[in-house]
């Protein structure tokens, strides 16, 4: 026996086997993606809606291959020498947060078919974009090592710089994308700055591994690991818009097609939060002294700045019906760091609250989103006053939307968002954060004022100059938008009427054990 066969027979093999069910909703959205993109340069230009429908379809069957995952016990890509060690796992918490990507995404898209048609955006690359986003933040939240984190918040992040300003010829577009790539980009190499003395510190970059090392780290690499701990929250703290990382936000969702900007509030949200969620309560609980304060601190100021940002807008602004929501996403980003930050004082199962409130968010925001994209169709000044008498032009829309506002603002009948509220508030409490939890209460009575002014005026009788104008102008919603707005409305409805399909996160461990 040779000395090269001896060497090979007792080296590990690093052959693996792919698990490709626990990462076809990955697969598929960024397969569909390429397939978009390759069909465009064969698609004539009258048929370009066609790419639309494929995407949708994409998207639709990227969350239906979730179904076969349910249990929850996947894994892949895992190390030969420590099966425990896997970059990819497909356990509860990654699949509640694909679902709520993916079917975000789909949702997206149907709020775009007459977007791409109406604003004139070359429909191969839009498509695309949104494709290879959604499959970036699709696998977000099954990554388990470092260099997977920062690979899938890259994807998920390019294409949306991109998608911002694809109205080309808008000065606001244009500066709305080159605001958030500058400071995205900024903040993701001070993350690779923070994995790269992680992984100084500790030798390794799956989570578990991580955590494990970090428990016993030698004097002298003490301040380094501090210092990688510190700065690889920063990448992530950027996409959840806190403060003071939130500073783009306003500009970047005004520049936006509106569909992306309901993206952005919701998936581009998600994906911060996930990731953040990652490195505190996987990789770093042996730094949970330091991560703990600062995360309670940072939900503090950026409730209070959100609201009060929100609370400043005024109704004949042009945009302040998108700035409103979007001062209202970086308020909501508050509650949503809330049990993130109560996980460092009493374990991992607060993580359940955030996901809860995740996922009452995303419904009732798309559904904003969506009500604002049909009033745009005809006041596209995007100015709260414009929804002024919607009732009376469009009931159904402004009954949806008024839901949606109440959920958002956590009164009945919009129990979700009332339930929701109460879970991240028990979080605080029970981990001891009374101070925070007076915080967020005082934040949500002064969150009331704007969502009640805003719901108020739709009900208000139109002007008589509006009301002729209302008349004029009304033109039969497109049925992808009324799609969306059924959509979202009903799944705020349902959530109301049985809040236990997503409260049930709030209690228990999400992830693999």
């Amino acid at each position: 026996m040779t000395a090269l066969t001896v060497l090979a027979a007792e080296t590990p093999s690093l052959v693996q086997s792919v698990d490709w069910l626990a990462i076809a909703p990955v697969v598929i959205a960024a397969a569909v993606g390429l397939l978009v993109l390759v069909a465009d340069l064969f698609v004539p230009e009258h048929r370009k809606p066609v790419l639309g429908w494929i995407s949708v379809a994409g998207l639709a069957a990227a969350t239906a291959s979730l179904l076969p995952l349910r249990a929850g016990d996947r894994t892949t890509f895992c190390l030969t020498g420590d099966p425990a060690a896997c970059s990819y796992v497909a356990d509860h918490f990654a699949l509640v947060i694909q679902f709520l990507v993916l079917a975000g995404a789909l949702l997206t898209a149907l709020l775009s078919v007459t977007a791409v048609r109406d604003l004139r955006m070359p429909a191969g690359e839009y498509w695309f974009l949104l494709l290879s986003s959604a499959a970036g933040a699709a696998l977000l939240p099954a990554s388990r090592d470092l260099a997977t984190l920062i690979v899938a918040l890259e994807v998920a992040s390019l294409p949306a710089f991109a998608l911002v300003g694809m109205r080309r010829g808008d000065r606001l577009s244009s500066e709305a994308a080159l605001k958030f790539f500058l400071s995205s980009v900024t903040a993701t190499a001070v993350s690779l700055m923070g994995v790269s003395f992680v992984y100084a510190a500790t030798g390794s970059l799956h989570l578990s591994q991580v955590a494990d090392r970090l428990e016993d780290v030698p004097g002298q690499l003490d301040t380094l690991a501090m210092a990688g701990v510190a700065l690889t929250l920063v990448g992530f703290a950027f996409k959840t818009a806190a403060v003071p990382f939130h500073f783009w936000v306003p500009d970047t969702y005004v520049g936006a097609p509106l569909p992306i900007a309901g993206y952005l509030s919701v998936i581009g949200k998600a994906v911060g939060f996930t990731g953040l969620i990652l490195v505190t309560v996987i990789a770093f609980p042996a730094y949970s002294d330091i991560w703990g304060p600062a995360l309670a601190v940072l939900a503090a100021l950026t409730m209070t700045v959100g609201n009060a940002g929100a609370l400043r807008q005024s109704a004949d602004r042009p945009n302040s019906a998108v700035r409103l929501l979007a001062w209202s996403s970086v308020g909501q980003a508050g509650y949503l760091l809330v049990p993130i930050a109560a996980a460092a004082y009493s374990g991992r199962d607060q993580i359940g609250s955030t996901v809860a409130y995740a996922l009452m968010y995303a419904a009732v925001n798309l559904g904003a989103f969506a009500v604002a994209a049909l009033v745009a169709r005809t006041k596209p000044l995007h100015r709260i006053s414009d929804y002024r008498g919607l009732y009376a032009e469009r009931p159904l829309a402004a009954l949806s939307l008024a839901f949606f506002l109440l959920c958002l603002a956590g009164l009945p009948p919009g129990i979700i968002g009332l339930f929701a509220k109460v879970t991240v508030f028990r979080s605080a409490v029970d981990a001891g954060l009374g101070w925070l939890a007076v915080v967020m209460a005082v934040n949500v009575v002064i969150a009331l004022y704007y969502y009640l002014r805003w719901t108020a005026l739709l009900f208000r009788g139109p002007e008589g100059a509006e009301a002729a104008e209302g008349a004029r102008t009304r033109t039969k919603a497109p049925w992808p938008v009324t799609a969306a707005i059924v959509v979202t409305a009903i799944t705020a409805i349902v959530l109301s009427g049985a809040p236990q399909l997503v409260l049930r996160f709030a209690s228990g461990n999400l992830f693999a054990q």
